[in-house]
């Protein structure tokens, strides 16, 4: 992170700071006026109407970055990715390929577990029309960062969207030391390998907007969740997979394995 922004040892603390964040008025005022006057379908709920953390397991292989929260769906329910369509998307692919305990994320207190996978965005705030400003994806820069760099064991990195693959690539300050030409493209099921061997692999966002045209499928999404899978449980980069920067890797630990776990 640059200097001057917040230090936070932890993700508990990272999460406190998130959900007290009051940095961008005009995201606070939407999400504010968004949980006093609700979706007719949600009127009898309480909604969050706060900026929502990230959600997983902190020994996390896997870290999943999306663009932000919904009107009606985390700004809802408090948790990311959670109680709308995008949210149905992913979850049942994480729990196809064994990141999740269960297929359906509805509520924050619905049971829901990852394993060996976190998922977080690049704002905080669901945004009006679902558009962050550049000013305000650059204030909530340091909770992506801090997240980054606290869960130090994740070894893929899936970005969803053009926006959440840039943000990604700022936030873990690859996009100031590589050289432009060097850094990793967005295009869905892109894969490159990062100096130290992080594996970033971009696609398209399960929007409705995506999904419904026919843009993304579930075959296509499937096959990123796959790849994911397959990348931690020992597989190489396919050959058509870019590696940037320059020079050898720094030596690493051996990568943790994760069980396998049977497609549904």
């Amino acid at each position: 992170m640059n200097a001057g922004r917040p230090v936070f040892p932890s993700l508990a603390a990272v999460r406190r700071g998130i959900v007290g964040c009051e940095r961008c008025p005009r995201l606070r005022a939407h999400c504010a006026r968004v949980a006093r006057e609700k979706k007719r379908a949600f009127r009898d709920e309480e909604y969050w109407g706060r900026p929502v953390p990230g959600f997983g397991d902190p020994r996390a292989l896997l870290l999943v970055v999306g663009l932000a929260p919904a009107a009606h769906g985390g700004n809802r329910t408090g948790r990311v990715f959670t109680g709308d369509s995008s949210g149905d998307w992913l979850y049942a692919a994480l729990h196809r390929f064994g990141f999740a305990s269960q297929p359906r994320s509805v509520s924050r207190d619905d049971g829901m577990r990852l394993r060996g996978c976190y998922v977080t965005a690049a704002a905080r705030c669901a945004p009006p029309q679902n558009r962050p400003a550049r000013a305000e994806l650059e204030r909530c820069r340091a909770f992506l960062a801090a997240e980054i760099a606290l869960l130090a064991r994740a070894r893929v990195v899936v970005a969803l969207g053009g926006i959440a693959h840039e943000r990604f690539l700022r936030a873990a300050g690859w996009w100031e030391r590589l050289e432009p030409r060097a850094r990793p493209r967005f295009a869905h099921r892109a894969e490159s390998v990062l100096p130290g061997g992080t594996v970033l692999l971009s696609s398209y966002h399960p929007s409705r907007q995506n999904t419904s045209t026919g843009r993304l499928t579930r075959p296509m999404w499937h096959a990123v969740f796959r790849r994911a899978r397959a990348l931690l449980e020992g597989a190489g980069p396919r050959q058509a997979a870019l590696t940037v920067g320059a020079g050898p890797a720094p030596a690493r630990a051996p990568r943790p394995r994760v069980p396998r776990q049977p497609s549904k």
